[in-house]
């Protein structure tokens, strides 16, 4: 393809790149081939190139199931190219037999992420191991670029970088908006504008999305029950399918789904697996050997196979609920037809009859390519504390000549002297108020001036500690058997397990199982014949609506608006929506799907108004708990909690009221159990900029939410040791831990660096202030359209049951949903 030489041209001639092209269209081969005709070119300047043992092409990616796979990938076509060459993986999955090979010499060729390299750099000769690295390929770039693996990755560039003057670097996505950023973000800041190029394949790969319309469309949605109810016809798309990934945003969902499918179509039995993070390794190995080999007919699974894996026999994807983001869906969509020519197919589930809107309006964006941009956190302190500990471990550093090694990186481009001073005095001995304590004196400089580590124990904790990025507390999940530990399952938060007594059941791996004992961090279980069992939760189950995906779904209503001006002026050419629910066959395509929905918009239309982009529209109603306020800006949930809290504390502050809030995507709600006079109180001045961020700490206690925030930070920066193998401390503990040394902060040492990174992050991930401000300024520009109405609209209605689901106690939430939603039907009669 035409790309691919265009790529093996650009790292031929030794320059730094980032190659964007669709799913299944070559990319892993492109990067693999122009790496191997990089080092072909360096051999001819310097044989010893090609005959050095060690270390020359490091590929990372960012998980386990993709590593796996790329290391697959480049040792078959290896035994043709190069069969001398040793290509191996190092990642959480590697067994200690191939590490401690690999810790006497490195192979050619290493598959690893950025943790695995992290560690790497820490060993006393890094240099001498990696120094050798002539090319390092990043894949699924877009999935690092915004976060603080990201970051993570840079130093890790700038250090390899500083060791081989000739070394090249190329990321590799099909899902990104802002590609020059990603690419700026990707080259260090010491390489010649000319000399990075970002090469994208013109051709866009065919995808069908389809839609799984439920034989009744409800005009009453109720958000988030999984839409189960549609169990039975997934199911039996999945036997009419040689193969199919079922994905969910969840791994609690893919454990109810997983049995849902078995209780609905018992045929699927041996047929289906389960695959999420939290499963033991070798569960995970043996159903992606099977989806390989074609041996499974469906895998139910998470964000855990969505990112370039390589499953040929695909032959379709099912996507329950909304994928939440244009890049995501497509991402998904091509792990089907994974090679270059085939159609991706995904089929979109909706879990509640709003997300049929999003599901039209995803076909929308994806049809105009309206992908979601990522951006690269800024200068995260404890990240750069962690690395610099990795430095001095790593044999050690000169401050004035790393600090240019770190400038020139794209998080850290603009890092101030002071900041770096501050970072220096931190590792050196914790900083002003922990000074006198051993145990936060990390790193000093020895005679020479040169920064390193003396003390073993605390080398040990640092190279145990490096995965705090993006670890939780998690406890093992494992068989009881008299005779000792049992069979091991996988992991589970211990938030979840602290939650059960002995004796409770609960899905997991597929599996019902009984909670026997906990012994520190294990959790004990049998198997489970019980009909009740909780599911155990993990985190990021909110996801909020991108930004693409919520422009796509107002510009959808839009069209609705304009469709039923142009009935009004045509009445005669109009067909008229039945006001009952709608009946339709299962797959459909975007136009009986946008169909099978307006019944819902006619009503929504009919007792109020539809959202819109010109304008926001703002509900009100007046029943027995008190006065009822809707406002839909569609930005997501994050940003509606921040705005819902935002206006409550600025109506409050003009007199005594209080508001009790819920959120969803698309608005949010707030009920105050006083009769308020919604026209004269709801004005533009609510929606100010103007003092945004000290209004939104007070509305929404950010001092406590930043003390949580603060825990993550404290481990990353390695203040809070989560302990030795088989000593794990609880998550309380470090909580506690972490807890008191904000406090000590707090009080003694108020200027401290941390204590600010965790409020700024408060704002920037809890929030999303940027978007959030963005929000604010957008519906400035808007005129309000403020509508009394009589009953819960079809938009209002989600967000009721969503308070109602945090209050109810001794009735059944699906019994009370039931009624409210029959006695809206007979008033919508």
């Amino acid at each position: 393809m035409a790309f691919q030489k265009a790529v093996w041209r650009a790292m031929k001639q030794g320059r730094w790149g980032l190659l964007h092209a669709s799913t299944g269209s070559g990319k892993t081969l492109a990067a693999w081939f122009g790496a191997l005709q990089r080092l072909e070119v360096l051999s001819k300047r310097d044989p010893l190139v090609d005959a050095d043992a060690g270390l020359k092409i490091l590929w990372v990616t960012p998980m386990r199931a993709l590593a796996a796979d790329t290391l697959a990938t480049l040792q078959e076509t290896a035994q043709a190219i190069c069969p001398h060459w040793r290509i191996e993986g190092r990642t959480g999955d590697t067994g200690a037999s191939i590490r401690a090979r690999q810790n006497k010499r490195l192979p050619d060729v290493l598959v690893t992420t950025p943790e695995s390299l992290s560690l790497l750099l820490t060993q006393k000769d890094a240099q001498k191991r990696l120094g050798s690295v002539q090319v390092v390929i990043v894949d699924e770039w877009h999935e690092l670029l915004g976060s603080k693996r990201g970051v993570q990755l840079q130093l890790a560039l700038a250090r390899l970088a500083q060791w081989q003057p000739t070394l090249i670097t190329w990321g590799m996505s099909a899902t990104l908006g802002n590609l020059s950023e990603a690419l700026e973000t990707l080259c260090l800041r010491s390489i010649e504008p000319s000399q990075a190029c970002l090469i994208s394949d013109n051709k866009i790969k065919p995808v069908s999305i389809d839609v799984l319309v439920p034989k009744q469309v409800e005009r009453f949605a109720w958000a988030g029950h999984l839409g189960l109810s549609l169990a039975k016809p997934v199911a039996s798309e999945l036997l009419a399918s040689t193969n199919s990934l079922v994905f969910v945003n969840t791994r609690s969902q893919a454990e109810r789904w997983y049995q849902a499918l078995l209780e609905a179509e018992p045929r699927l039995a041996g047929d289906i697996a389960l695959h999420h993070g939290s499963l033991d390794p070798e569960v995970r190995q043996w159903v992606e050997k099977g989806l390989k080999q074609g041996l499974l007919k469906a895998v139910v699974c998470t964000a855990s196979l969505d990112l370039g894996v390589d499953f040929l026999p695909v032959e379709r994807v099912l996507q329950i609920g909304s994928a939440k983001g244009v890049a995501r869906l497509l991402q998904r969509a091509g792990r089907s037809g994974h090679a270059p020519g085939r159609v991706s197919r995904i089929t979109l589930v909706p879990t509640h009859s709003l997300e049929i809107v999003e599901a039209v309006a995803a076909q929308d964006a994806v049809k105009n390519r309206q992908l979601e941009s990522r951006h690269s956190p800024v200068a995260p302190l404890d990240v750069l504390i962690q690395h610099l500990v990795t430095i001095a471990l790593g044999g050690g550093f000169k401050p004035d000549e790393l600090l240019q090694e770190v400038r020139t990186t794209y998080a850290y481009r603009d890092l101030s002297v002071a900041a770096w001073q501050w970072a220096l005095a931190f590792v050196r001995d914790g900083g002003a108020s922990l000074a006198a304590y051993p145990d936060y004196q990390r790193a000093a400089p020895d005679e020479q001036g040169i920064w390193q580590v003396t003390n073993l124990a605390m080398a040990r904790r640092h190279r145990m500690s490096i995965g705090t990025i993006v670890s939780d507390a998690m406890m093992q999940v494992r068989y009881w058997s008299s005779r000792g530990a049992g069979a091991r399952l996988g992991q589970l938060e211990e938030s979840f397990v602290a939650r059960l007594k002995k004796g409770d059941c609960f899905l997991f791996a597929g599996r019902l199982l009984e909670l026997v004992r906990v012994n520190e961090m294990v959790a004990y279980v049998r198997r489970a014949k019980g009909i009740r069992a909780a599911v155990a939760r993990w985190a990021g189950g909110n996801m909020p609506l991108s930004s693409a995906l919520a422009d796509a779904m107002l510009a959808r209503l839009d069209q609705y608006s304009i469709e039923s001006r142009d009935t009004l002026a045509h009445p005669s050419t109009a067909s008229t929506p039945s006001t009952r629910s709608t009946r339709s066959k299962a797959i459909v395509g975007p136009n009986h799907a946008w169909q099978a929905i307006k019944p819902l918009l006619a009503l929504q239309d009919r007792w109020s108004a539809l959202p819109g982009s010109g304008h926001l529209l703002v509900e009100w109603l007046s029943s027995r708990e008190g006065t009822h306020l809707f406002v839909y800006p569609f930005a997501g949930r994050t940003v509606h909690l921040g705005l819902s809290s935002l206006l409550a504390w600025r109506l409050a502050n003009r007199s005594p009221l209080t508001f009790s809030l819920s959120v969803n995507d698309y608005g949010f709600e707030m009920l105050c159990p006083q009769v308020l006079d919604v026209p004269a109180m709801i004005t533009k001045e609510l929606l100010s900029v103007e003092h945004l961020v000290p209004d939104l700490e007070q509305s929404l206690n950010a001092g406590e939410l930043a003390q949580r925030r603060f825990r993550e930070i404290a481990r990353i920066a390695g203040l809070v040791f989560q302990g030795y193998p088989g000593a794990k401390k609880t998550a309380k503990q470090v909580q506690a831990s972490s807890g008191l040394f904000f406090d000590v902060f707090q009080k003694y040492d108020p200027d401290n660096q941390l204590l600010a990174q965790s409020r700024a992050e408060v704002m920037r991930n809890e929030f999303d202030l940027e978007k959030l401000t963005m929000t604010l300024e957008r519906l400035n520009q808007m005129p309000l359209l403020i509508k009394s109405i009589a009953r819960p609209t079809p938009f209002a209605f989600p967000l009721m049951v969503q308070r109602l689901r945090e209050r109810l106690s001794s009735e059944k939430l699906s019994d009370r949903v039931v009624r409210m939603v029959a006695e809206l039907e007979r008033q919508a009669q």
